[in-house]
This record gives C-alpha cells, sequence and structure tokens, in this order.
C-alpha cells in the first residue's frame, strides 16, 4: 500500500493513539497552558478550516513570529495540512532582515505573538503584500488601533468548525521554508517537503539517534523559528510523547523549574542555553529528580559543559545538523564500539560530533575532490548527502549540489566507525607560517578551564607568520586569571607552535540570531590585532 508521508498524518496518529497525553506550554502571557494532543488535533482542524475560508492555497506562505506554544504548534500542523507552507521567520533578526525575508518568500498571511507587536509595527509597512496580520491571542490581548489591519488568532479560528478531512497530495509538496542566518550576506530560504520531514522525525527517533519514546517528556528549548526546533515537534508526535514548550522565557532559573514541574526527560538547545544552565544548577546546588538527556546542537559541546551537566544528573548528546540538512546529520550516541574505552579516550569520542543517522550520509574530500579515508587524522571538507539534504535554496535557479553532495562549509575528520568531528569551520581554520591550525580545538581546550565560561579562536594578520591565533574569552564573574596563565594551561594538550599567541578577555562574546558564535564581529574588531602590537612595540615612548 502507497500512502503519502505527510505532515498532517503524524499529528493525526497522535491523536488517535495519545489523544490523552499533554502538551504543556509557558505562555507569552507568564501563565502554563495545558492540553492534550486530541486538542491541538482539533484546534488544528479548526485553523485548516480558517485558512481555506479566507482563501489560502496550497503553496501559499504563512509566516510565523513565535516562541515555543501551543498556537504555534498549531500553525505547524494546520497551514502545512492543507497545503500550504509554515515559514518560521526568527524574530532576533534586525526589522530590514525580516522584511527581506518575509518579501522574498511571498508570505499572504503573518501570525505573531504579543510579544513581537512592536517589531510587527516596525516590519509591516515594508511588507505590502501580507494580506492578514493575525496576534496570537484572543482578543482581550488585541490593540484597539494598529498600522495595519489585526485580528486575534481566537477570533480568526473562532467559528470554524473542528472537523476538517485532510487532503492527499504528493508527498514531496512544501510543508515549511526556514531562511538562514544571513551572517554572510541576504538570508536564504530553505524549502523542506511533508516527505524529508517525516522521514526525518522517524530517522530522529531511532535507538542509536534521540532515542525517543512514549514514555519521554520532549522540551524544545531550541526554537521552533531555528529549523523546526530541530524537527522536535514532528518527532513528539510521531511517538506520541509529551510535549513541553518553554516559550519565552530561556532563562536557567526558569527552564528548571519547569523542567522539574514537568519532569522532562529530553530536551535540545544551543551551547549557552546549557553553560547558563550548568552554572545556575552548580551556584545553587540543584539537580534533576529525573534522568535527563540534553541535545547539545548549533556549536561543539566541550568536555567541560559535558561534564558540567553530567554532574547536575543530565547526560550530554552532541548533534550536528545545518538548516540546509532539515537539520540533523549526526548524533554522538552511545556505541559499543567505545563502551570499553578508558574514561579518557571515551570523553575524546564524546566530544565528536557522531555518525550520520540513518538516511545521511557523509564524505570528506580534499584539495582536488578525491574522498579521503575515513582513519580519524585525514581533515577535508565535508559533503553530505540523503533524503533531508536541500538540493537548491528557495526561489534559486542554480542547484547547491557538487556531484550530487551538498559542501557544508565545515572541515572534519571521520574515524574507521564513521564517527565524525569537525575539526574547523572551512572560513575558520588558521593558516599560521603553511601550517593549518584548528580554531574549533584551541576554544575546546580553553573551554576545559575551569574559570572560562565562553572562548573563541580566530586568525589575526600576522607580520612574520600571516595568521596567528587569537583567543578571546569570557571568565567566570569572580575570575582573576590572567592571560599568561591561560596560555601556560595549554601546554602539553597542543603543539607548542599551535598555542594562542594572545588572549583578550571580554565580558561577552557576539552570538548570531540562533546563538552560535559570531565570529565575522570578531575578526571585524581584532583582525589587526597583532599588527597593532608590533607598531606600538616599535613607537618611541614619549
Amino acid at each position: 500500500m502507497l500512502q503519502p508521508l505527510l505532515l498532517s498524518s503524524l499529528l493525526q496518529r497522535a491523536a488517535r493513539h495519545a489523544g490523552d497525553v499533554e502538551i504543556v506550554s509557558r505562555r507569552v502571557e507568564g501563565d502554563i497552558h495545558r492540553y492534550t494532543y486530541a486538542d491541538c488535533h482539533a484546534r488544528a482542524m479548526q485553523l485548516a478550516n480558517a485558512l481555506t475560508a479566507c482563501g489560502i492555497q496550497p503553496g501559499d506562505r504563512i509566516g510565523t513570529l513565535a516562541w515555543n506554544g501551543y498556537r504555534h504548534m498549531e500553525l505547524y500542523y494546520g497551514v502545512a495540512g492543507i497545503g500550504a507552507v509554515c515559514h518560521t521567520i526568527n524574530p532576533r533578526l534586525f526589522p530590514d532582515q525580516i522584511a527581506y525575508i518575509i518579501n522574498h518568500a511571498g508570505d499572504r498571511t503573518l501570525c505573531f505573538d504579543s510579544s513581537f507587536l512592536a517589531l510587527v509595527e516596525q516590519v509591516a509597512p515594508m511588507c505590502p503584500q501580507v494580506q492578514n496580520w493575525i496576534m496570537l491571542c484572543d482578543d482581550t490581548a488585541c490593540p484597539a488601533t494598529f498600522k495595519v489591519p489585526l485580528q486575534s488568532y481566537e477570533t480568526f479560528i473562532g467559528g470554524h468548525p473542528q472537523q476538517f478531512t485532510w487532503p492527499i497530495f504528493d508527498e514531496r509538496e512544501a510543508a515549511v521554508l526556514c531562511y538562514t542566518s544571513g551572517t554572510t550576506g541576504d538570508p536564504k530560504g530553505v524549502l523542506y517537503s511533508h516527505r524529508s520531514l517525516s522521514l526525518m522525525a522517524y530517522a530522529s527517533a531511532m535507538p542509536d539517534a534521540f532515542n525517543l519514546s512514549a514514555n519521554d517528556a520532549i522540551a524544545p528549548v531550541v526554537p521552533m523559528f531555528h529549523v523546526n526546533a530541530w524537527g522536535l515537534p514532528f518527532s513528539a508526535a510521531l511517538t506520541g510523547a509529551k510535549l513541553v514548550m518553554p516559550g519565552p522565557k530561556l532563562d536557567a532559573d526558569s527552564l528548571f523549574e519547569l523542567f522539574e514541574q514537568e519532569r522532562v526527560t529530553f530536551t535540545a538547545g544551543v551551547p549557552t542555553i546549557w553553560l547558563g544552565l550548568a552554572d545556575y544548577m552548580r551556584r545553587t546546588g540543584k539537580r534533576t529528580e529525573v534522568p535527563m538527556r540534553a541535545v547539545v546542537g548549533g556549536a561543539a559541546c566541550s568536555p567541560q559543559l559535558a561534564t558540567s551537566l553530567r554532574n547536575c544528573g543530565i547526560t550530554a548528546i552532541h548533534a550536528r545538523g545545518m538548516t540546509e540538512m532539515s537539520p540533523l546529520g549526526t548524533v554522538c550516541s552511545p556505541s559499543r564500539t567505545y563502551a570499553d574505552l578508558p574514561a579518557d579516550d571515551r570523553a575524546r569520542v564524546e566530544a565528536k560530533q557522531g555518525r550520520a543517522i540513518a538516511g545521511i550520509d557523509l564524505k570528506v574530500v580534499g584539495a582536488n575532490g578525491e574522498e579521503l579515508p575515513w582513519d580519524g587524522q585525514s581533515a577535508g571538507d565535508l559533503m553530505a548527502r540523503g533524503h533531508w539534504v536541500i538540493d537548491r535554496y528557495f526561489g534559486a535557479d542554480k542547484c547547491a549540489l557538487q556531484d550530487g553532495w551538498l559542501p557544508t562549509g565545515d572541515v572534519a575528520t571521520i574515524d574507521v566507525n564513521g564517527c565524525m568531528q569537525i575539526t574547523d569551520r572551512s572560513k575558520d581554520i588558521i593558516k599560521s607560517g603553511g601550517e593549518w591550525i584548528s580554531s574549533i580545538e584551541l576554544e575546546g581546550i580553553a573551554l576545559m578551564h575551569p574559570e572560562i565560561t565562553m572562548a573563541a579562536c580566530i586568525a589575526c594578520e600576522h607580520p612574520k607568520w600571516d595568521e596567528r591565533p587569537l583567543l578571546i574569552a569570557v571568565r567566570r564573574p569572580d575570575s582573576t586569571l590572567t592571560a599568561p596563565e591561560l596560555l601556560a594551561f595549554y601546554g602539553g594538550r597542543v603543539a607548542k607552535w599551535w598555542i594562542p599567541d594572545d588572549v583578550v578577555f571580554v565580558s561577552e562574546l557576539p552570538l548570531t540570531a540562533t546563538g552560535k558564535l559570531q565570529k565575522l564581529a570578531l575578526r571585524q574588531r581584532f583582525s589587526q590585532h597583532f599588527v597593532e602590537l608590533v607598531h606600538l612595540s616599535r613607537t618611541p615612548a614619549g
């Protein structure tokens, strides 16, 4: 029997087989909202009727500016279920970038949380093609006057029936649209099909990936506007797991309280979230009452972070992906191959990004495009292909692939067991005196120091060696650590010529809209650091 893989079938299944399982949301209003998968399905069908009634057609884009919550969940399924496209927009981008994205996507309707009302006021005049502006609230929270016609979500869906026959169509039709962060130019759109997202949901739930089941309580801290919260709203519905949505309150205190209250067993987010949580739990002496797994993605999970989380009762799971991979590519899941290794060797394996999950294939290639051996030593450009890897960007005529493979922009190694490790981004690797230095490895060592909370290593112009590494680090608030002390920490851990030439301590590091280190901003600020030092040393005092 051939049945198309459609997202509507995931929620339909959850309503039929896990109908009484809770979806818990901390709302923008501050309170906790509870309902079930059956309720979510009914309201998603109500939304589908409302969208159809106002003329939304298959292929039309519906934009969202919203946190993780039950109404956003309804939009995910209600929009895609009728054959339209749910376009999640990152509210942390600049207003002109958001307007560019809305216009490039051709959004006809835009739904937003009330906390983004001021942002929408700035953006709306720049987006004349948007016909409907819908605030995710009831009538009591809607402003009386606004720059554009505005209605509340509850009014929009109210009065429509909670029964809808989900249409059957080609599984290769578009379901969701996400845009890259745009740190190196205009953001680029990535369009995901029902087939690709359904297959990734199945693969991510497998034991050697996220190992999800109906026994889990899943809390996606990674936002739903960041590559579909890494697919967890789909994986949760697939498995019938309890879903816990944290809303806008992502501070460590609020997250810990929610995790404990809802007995969360699985969560996911970027390292900055877990650094804050681990530090909060260390300072307060708190531990989780329920064993919890936390996926760390978006940037490398340092051994120090993994250890800090473990001390709090949380198991860190290193994963790697990108917007162009929907996003999940690899997971560093437990393997009997490494189970009997000494603790230090096992820790080195756990620091890697892991093995490709089922449905994804990887390879590393050299300068001439030749495939390099899986020996854990040969570093080259990382290439990917698979069921949910991009073919081309939204609206682009040119294919993004090279001989059927996607260039990821990462430099990596793969060991004999297929375990992949990112050694650098191709644009971040440091070339000193003709030899390569991994900025990621130097950052990882800095983060092993107990007084360092964040670190970035960049290439700076050098009058003799072309480039030399500069470490930029954030100390713990009570730390008096000096640059020479931190540089001495590298002794015996890397080759002497790899050790950074200097350390600059800052109060915070710039982050992208998705919580990643913004190295471009650091390079713009510090690229002449060593040149300026040489100039100062040659300038006569006086």
